[in-house]
């Protein structure tokens, strides 16, 4: 298992990003969470195995209809284990 820490910039706030990402991940199967940054941008973390999480990435670079996604910045972690299913944070 492994964890990916993923900014994502564009129009990505006000397009129901975060809902997408949510209904993507539990799609994979994969916890974690996703929440809205101050910056404009969106940061995901999530859990899996690699070429999983690497599947999910390609598709959340798609966005929903409504968005566009810019930019995607990966950072790949250890995975911590301790989430159990995806949440939106607040």
């Amino acid at each position: 298992m492994i964890g990916a820490d993923i900014f994502v910039d564009g129009i990505v706030q006000g397009v129901g990003f975060r809902w997408y990402t949510y209904n993507l991940a539990n799609s994979f199967g994969l916890p974690g969470w996703v929440r809205n940054r101050m910056r404009g941008d969106v940061e995901v973390y999530v859990e899996g195995e690699r070429e999983v999480v690497e599947e999910f990435i390609a598709e959340l670079r798609k966005g929903p209809r409504f968005g566009r996604v810019d930019a995607v910045e990966v950072t790949w972690k250890k995975a911590t284990g301790k989430y159990d299913m995806f949440k939106v944070a607040r």
